[in-house]
């Protein structure tokens, strides 16, 4: 899930404080949903998604392909060897499901290698001294320490504000622990990304952040961090929960000395590239809905739920369709994109080749957030869920969005037998971004998401957590929508005029 490395400034924080700011929190109200009201769509596709949702209930082509992205392809970092192997299969994978137009775009992408790495941690104070190996993970486009690493006094920082009021003399020399607390994955991700080079800015000479997730299991997530280049680029790791917090009280009773030692470092560009098959539309081909999720991950687990899952549910949604017979009237096209999670150069050369075609771009669905128990799909980007943002009122909506939504309400009652059948605010996803940006409709399947948050950019991103039926469920929910969104007459508004066809 979604990268900083290639973001300015401005645009990192503005999507660390909106796209993703509530997702994960503690105490977050349920999510604003509407639920699906039966309509003309209904009435004319029930037939099809009943073949659909049936289908999909015994269909393990999916699954059976997650599973051998995640046992024997496994952790794919853009510029590793194991994510171009994962490229060349999906090609061959949607070959042999039939699908259309197989290519691959080439991307370059970048080479970020980690390394070996450590880190720790001594204190002495008047009730003894404590020396403890720290649970770490480097952050992703982090530079390295020197060879032999670096120590230096640790300064407990709990938030920029905090950063913000403290003088150069007491940063300078210093490796900076944020300890935030947990309020949502947006809210936490922010000092992932942006703390280095705020700390360096005071005069850091390191960072140590508090993993962003709520579930406290000595397990650190990585991710990747931006680089301020008017500042010194300065070591950056994750820090588990725990240790995050014992630092924390440390700091507080003595003096407390980190000792970091990472290998990381950049390399060339390496060729990959996205991966794409098509359903050909059979009235109107020249219009699109794209689907589909990225293909590398990090490189640590196997990037089973970020987003094995999303790539496989995404190409079992339309194999579904396939295997079915149906033929929409305009083309379905899956897309693997590649480089999301520290680059995002895929969704930015598929953006690319569009070109000046952006209006034939009807629908863009990104599936990235986990594959667990499906409650609907998310439409019209993530301003609705920003801290602070006013309550949803879809009558506050121009008409042209109103409409859509209500298209959709009546797209979602098909969905009912599966329990998804809701339509909620908010949904996109970075690889499409780019699409959207430009006026083509946002969506994404939004579940539960109770524990997405606890595995992803971790060790324990691992086959296990998926669950099989869950699985199939988000698959037959995308199937559904995709091919009705494929096919009915009229398309959805997106947040900005594209051309219309």
């Amino acid at each position: 899930m979604k990268g900083f490395a290639a973001l300015g400034i401005g645009a990192a924080l503005l999507f660390v404080q909106t796209g993703m700011a509530q997702m994960g929190a503690p105490d977050t109200p349920p999510p604003v949903s509407m639920p699906g009201i039966n309509g003309p769509l209904a009435a004319k596709y029930k037939a099809d998604a009943d073949r659909i949702l049936r289908a999909g209930e015994t269909d393990d082509d999916g699954y059976v392909a997650l599973t051998y992205l995640c046992v024997h392809i496994g952790k794919r970092l853009s510029g590793s060897p194991q994510l171009n192997t994962a490229v060349e299969w999906g090609a061959e994978l949607m070959r042999k499901a039939g699908l259309q137009n197989v290519t691959v775009q080439p991307v370059m992408v970048p080479h970020w290698v980690r390394g070996n790495e450590s880190a720790t941690m001594t204190y002495k104070g008047e009730s003894g001294s404590i020396t403890r190996q720290l649970h770490m993970l480097g952050l992703g486009m982090s530079v390295g320490t020197p060879k032999d690493g670096l120590t230096a006094d640790a300064v407990f920082v709990p938030s920029f504000a905090a950063l913000d009021a403290m003088t150069p003399e007491q940063v300078k020399g210093k490796i900076v622990v944020f300890n935030p607390g947990w309020h949502g994955y947006g809210a936490n991700v922010t000092y992932r990304a942006l703390g280095p080079s705020k700390a360096a800015a005071k005069g850091a000479v390191g960072v140590l952040v508090r993993s962003a997730t709520g579930l406290a299991m000595q397990t650190p997530h990585t991710g990747s961090l931006y680089y301020d280049e008017k500042v010194t680029k300065i070591p950056a790791a994750a820090i588990s929960i725990e240790d995050a917090l014992m630092i924390e009280r440390l700091c507080k009773e003595g003096p407390v000395k980190v000792h970091l030692q990472m290998d990381a470092h950049m390399e060339a560009d390496v060729k990959a590239g996205n991966v794409m098959g098509e359903i050909v539309g059979s009235e109107h081909p020249e219009q699109v809905v794209v689907i589909g999720g990225h293909i590398d991950s990090w490189d640590v687990g196997q990037g089973a739920q970020d987003d094995g899952s999303g790539i496989m549910g995404t190409f079992q949604a339309v194999t579904l369709i396939h295997k079915l017979g149906l033929k929409p009237k305009r083309t379905i096209r899956l897309v693997f994109w590649v480089n999301e999670e520290n680059g995002e150069a895929g969704g930015k050369a598929y953006r690319k080749m569009i070109g000046a075609k952006i209006g034939e771009q009807v629908a863009a669905i990104e599936m990235d957030e986990g594959a667990e128990k499906p409650l609907g799909i998310g439409y019209g980007g993530f301003e609705s869920m920003m801290p602070g943002a006013a309550p949803f009122d879809l009558n506050k909506l121009p008409p042209a969005q109103q409409q859509s939504f209500a298209a959709l309400q009546d797209i979602a009652s098909l969905l009912g037998p599966i329990g998804a059948d809701k339509v909620l605010p908010g949904g996109g996803g970075s690889d499409i971004e780019p699409l959207t940006g430009d006026g083509v409709p946002a969506l994404a399947p939004r579940t539960e998401d109770l524990h997405y948050f606890d595995w992803h950019h971790t060790e324990a991103d691992t086959l296990d957590k998926v669950d099989p039926k869950e699985f199939r469920k988000n698959a037959a929910m995308l199937a559904v929508v995709a091919y009705v969104l494929a096919d009915m007459d009229g398309h959805l508004a997106g947040k900005t005029a594209a051309p219309a066809k």
